[in-house]
């Protein structure tokens, strides 16, 4: 399971790894009342709260699908629960994610590993020793995320043979965990068990990848490839289909762009769509340096993907503000009267 030219593996990684990081569950406590409460404050309080509002107006909205992007490190973190919970509850509708969110994290622990609380002052020499990654205060065991990369390539020796969409990808893994998780509720599964698909349109930046290579590796003549091209058609099919759209954005980069050029896409295919009308990003980005990740809503309506009237930006560390608003949205219970698009089964 280790490479070849591996680190020698110190005797004391036990003593890094041994306080998991637990998911927090948003429906074992109400923030009804915090959020109440900053809606009437000011700075980022008052737009945590506005983006909640924004959230429930989603949720109340017949005709809005909700599309959910991920990235950055949110589910290591301790947020994955959360998004599976978004999933079963009916409160999201699709997701756009980085390969990692998916894979690296949620595949990951599904299989049965944990990340482990840490320490962002930790000798990253003395890590490495020992065979472990660090994300900032948050640590994974490098020889069971190379075991995620074999697993990966399992599924994907299992395969027909021919190019896959990352959504038609993720939805074999989610049939492999019904046989094989050892942690059942992960997104993926929730996902398949809902009809929920999953885009990660830079697929191979994560185990997914590591794993597809090694898969090509064994099978020189005859190898799956993932298709980045029709996914960006699969997902702009969904928003044509919705009548109206909401973005809950986490973080930015590819996941965050993806889902805005839907509106592009459907207009150069010569399809009338409207801007997605509701949108809310949380992010920690510097809106100066000109990036996409941390370009405002309002500048995406210069592109024709967002609508102004119903956005907001909240400039905080999502783990901070998330559980806050997906749990308030929880105990509303506007979800109850959604009925689900079941969009993975268009595709069918």
């Amino acid at each position: 399971m280790t490479k070849k030219n591996s680190p020698n593996i110190g005797h004391n990684k036990k003593s890094f790894l041994n306080t998991p990081v637990e998911h927090i569950d948003i429906t074992s406590f109400d923030s009804r009342k915090i959020i109440e409460g900053m809606s009437k404050m000011s700075f980022t309080s008052r737009d945590t709260a506005n983006a909640a509002k924004i959230y429930n107006e989603m949720l109340s909205d017949d005709n809005c699908s909700i599309f959910l992007t991920i990235a950055g490190s949110t589910s290591a973190g301790g947020c994955m629960k959360l998004y599976s919970d978004l999933i079963k509850y009916n409160m999201v509708d699709a997701i756009v994610a980085t390969g990692a969110s998916i894979i690296d994290m949620d595949f990951f622990e599904a299989l049965g590993f944990k990340h482990y609380q840490g320490s962002q002052f930790q000798d990253d020499t003395e890590l490495r020793k020992n065979y472990i990654d660090r994300i900032y205060d948050t640590y994974i065991d490098e020889e069971e995320l190379q075991a995620c990369d074999k697993a990966i390539c399992d599924v994907a020796n299992s395969l027909e043979p021919k190019a896959y969409t990352s959504r038609e990808f993720i939805k074999e893994l989610g049939k492999y965990l019904k046989k094989s998780a050892k942690k059942k509720g992960s997104l993926i599964e929730t996902a398949f068990d809902n009809d929920v698909p999953i885009f990660c349109p830079a697929f191979t930046d994560s185990s997914a990848g590591f794993g597809l290579v090694l898969h090509q590796e064994q099978n020189p003549d005859n190898y799956i490839t993932i298709d980045s091209i029709r996914e960006m058609r699969e997902l702009t099919e969904i928003k044509i289909k919705s009548k109206k759209s909401g973005l809950l954005m986490v973080g930015g980069g590819v996941p965050k762009n993806f889902i805005q050029d839907t509106v592009v896409c459907a207009e150069l295919l010569g399809k009338q769509v409207d801007m997605h009308k509701y949108a809310i990003q949380i992010t920690v980005a510097d809106t100066r340096d000109g990036a996409c990740s941390s370009s405002t809503l309002k500048e995406a309506s210069s592109w024709g993907k967002v609508d102004i009237t119903k956005e907001q930006m909240v400039f905080a560390e999502a783990t901070s503000v998330l559980p806050l608003i997906a749990s308030d949205a929880y105990h509303r219970k506007n979800w109850k009267n959604r009925g689900r698009r079941n969009f993975q089964k268009i595709f069918k």
